[in-house]
């Protein structure tokens, strides 16, 4: 064990014990592409055998599982924002800052993108790409000859880009997506404070958890800053993302990545992801999205950098992450020091006693 166990930069698999440790691995997580499809969630499921949370809608948003628990290792945030100047009384200072001011997608734009397109000759005989979603926005005369000559709009919402056209009028507000997911923390103190050994560090730098050991006590629980690790009702034992440690054995890319179809979910050298996300930062801010920053990429945060970070488009707390985690075991040598002289005062304090009491 190092000076810097508990706290500070350091390469966690190494510090382990691993003699001849592989790259850490880890997750860069670019919010910016987000849209939402939850195929990571699913596939997370699908691949770990993890049970259903229930299928109950949580009512106020498209964000139906509510968090990080047990049964749910990737979580699909939603984050509803008003505008900041639609005079809206939870307006969010800086939403939608450097974002098209325009008007949003129109009848016209869709009518047209779902018209049959060019055929791509990849498939002979059939009929050419058709957009599918726009086309659920109009009625085809062909099908319904009352519907006039030509293809009409619907009102359903469309699939242009918001800024395109001029004849809409542009919402008042916008969802920020983020697939939230264990840190892997540099410093884990759910690793730290585990009584049986169940949370362990891999040679790739992640933390897992192997429910066979667990006893269900809840230390890592308490002891996690982020909230992430939680148990199961029916048995107690505590869960979380393993980064696939059995796909990541075999060669293999954890099953959230493989299945993102916009690749916000990229899985790598974790050295070579961070020089990534400082790049599509600077991409970002270029471009005029002030607000994109990097959260968890940093060696000298207070978890020593995590395995898994993120590209954010607002603050931390937004997105109801921390905006300043710490290790909750750093201080754990102060507190066995003062302990330890705190009994030594008591000790010597009885001796004196006793000893007055004799003369």
């Amino acid at each position: 064990m190092g000076s810097n166990s508990l706290y500070g930069p350091l390469d966690p698999a190494p510090d382990a014990g691993y003699t001849d440790a592989p790259p850490r691995m880890g997750f860069f997580t670019d919010t910016s592409v987000c849209i939402g499809c939850k195929a990571c969630e699913v596939a997370c499921k699908t691949w770990n055998a993890i049970p259903d949370d229930g299928f109950n809608l949580l009512g106020q948003s498209y964000d139906n599982t509510g968090g990080l628990t047990a049964n749910s290792w990737r979580h699909v945030a939603f984050i509803e924002q008003p505008r900041s100047d639609s005079g809206a009384a939870t307006g969010v200072p800086g939403a939608f800052a450097g974002l098209p001011t325009g008007p949003s997608a129109s009848a016209q734009s869709a009518v047209i993108a779902a018209t049959t397109g060019a055929d791509t000759g990849t498939a002979p005989g059939l009929p050419p790409a058709v957009d599918a979603l726009a086309a659920a926005g109009t009625v085809d005369p062909q099908l319904f000859p009352a519907a006039g000559t030509g293809p009409q709009f619907l009102g359903m919402p469309q699939t242009d880009l918001p800024g395109r056209t001029s004849d809409a009028p542009r919402t008042d507000f916008r969802w920020l997506m983020m697939s939230n997911v264990c840190k892997h923390c540099t410093h884990a103190a759910c690793l730290d404070v585990c009584p049986t050994g169940s949370l362990f560090r891999t040679e790739f730098g992640t933390v897992v958890v192997q429910e066979d050991i667990c006893n269900g006590c809840g230390y890592c629980v308490a002891a996690c800053p982020y909230g992430v690790i939680d148990r199961r009702e029916d048995d107690g034992r505590a869960w979380k993302c393993t980064l696939c440690y059995d796909r990541l054995s075999d060669g293999l890319m954890p099953a959230c990545a493989q299945a993102c179809p916009t690749e916000s979910i990229v899985f790598g050298e974790l050295a070579s992801l961070r020089e990534q996300a400082a790049a599509r930062v600077e991409t970002l801010q270029s471009q005029g999205v002030d607000s994109a920053r990097l959260y968890g990429h940093s060696d000298d945060d207070g978890v020593g950098g995590d395995g898994a970070f993120f590209l954010l488009l607002d603050e931390p707390e937004v997105y109801g992450l921390p905006p300043d985690p710490v290790v909750t075991t750093k201080d754990l040598p102060d507190m066995w020091k003062r302990a330890g002289l705190a009994a030594l005062a008591m000790a010597a304090s009885v001796a004196v006693s006793f000893l007055g009491r004799r003369g």
